[in-house]
């Protein structure tokens, strides 16, 4: 009889524990897990939550090696404004002896201080940058405040070339088909460790916290039904299996009757 796989889903799919330093994310990304619970329970708004505020506790700390892989950050992002205190967090972590996956929507200037800063922690730090789609008309809607597509694409590349390990998360995946996504990156040149497809979790509380998603509600259905997932599922295993993963949210869905 074979064994049941495990189901680890969030973060714990990448690693065994997280770190964040400031609560909320100027991407205000629609589809944020953390945010609509933030919103849940009252601790943010739609407003608020986009204004990123500073954890001076989880910068000030120290922090120890921890077992298996710690994932930074996993609830806001990197950006210009939260760079400084991200590098601090980083530093603290990496010579503490941990392995780091370090997770963004990648800005480039961002990285390139990230890569400068931690030349000599290439054996800790592995990049996992979050593409969702080629087209900037989606990222736009879905990730209003975060960089482009060719940004992203310019970012995996220079970490790429910069000697350190990178990875890419297409989750969730925004276009119906993220096989065309997958067939750029084999094309740029600088091909990913591992490649991470997932579908958008968790869509009833999006609905029910947006009216504007409402209005998509049909249209997501479709593109996350099982049935379609199931299509994308074999055909990426048969025509792309270069180092591809699915997310355990995706694998769920698709097994739906």
């Amino acid at each position: 009889m074979l064994k049941s796989r495990k189901i680890t889903l969030g973060t714990k799919e990448w690693a065994d524990s997280n770190v964040n330093c400031y609560k909320g994310c100027s991407n205000n990304c629609r589809y944020c897990y953390a945010k609509i619970m933030a919103i849940r329970f009252k601790r943010a708004t739609n407003d608020t939550w986009k204004k990123m505020e500073l954890n001076i506790k989880n910068v000030e700390k120290g922090y120890h090696k921890r077992k298996g892989r710690v994932m930074f950050p996993t609830s806001h992002d990197i950006t210009e404004e939260s760079l400084e205190n991200c590098l601090i967090v980083l530093r603290k972590l990496v010579q503490a002896g941990n392995e780091v996956l370090v997770t963004t929507k990648p800005r480039i200037n961002c990285l390139k201080q990230i890569c400068e800063n931690f030349g000599d922690f290439k054996d800790k730090i592995q990049f996992r940058f979050t593409i969702t789609s080629f087209d900037d008309k989606k990222l736009k809607f879905w990730e209003p405040n975060a960089p482009t597509y060719d940004e992203r694409l310019e970012s995996l590349k220079y970490a790429f070339n910069k000697k350190f390990k990178t990875s890419v998360s297409i989750e969730p995946f925004l276009d119906e088909d993220p096989g065309i996504l997958l067939e750029l990156l084999w094309t740029y040149g600088a091909p990913p460790i591992d490649v991470w497809i997932g579908s958008m979790n968790h869509r009833d509380r999006l609905y029910q916290y947006s009216a504007e998603l409402r209005g998509l509600k049909e249209y997501l259905e479709m593109i996350y039904s099982p049935n379609w997932l199931k299509i994308i599922h074999g055909y990426i295993k048969q025509e792309l299996d270069n180092n591809i993963h699915f997310k355990d949210g995706f694998l769920n869905q698709m097994r739906r009757k």
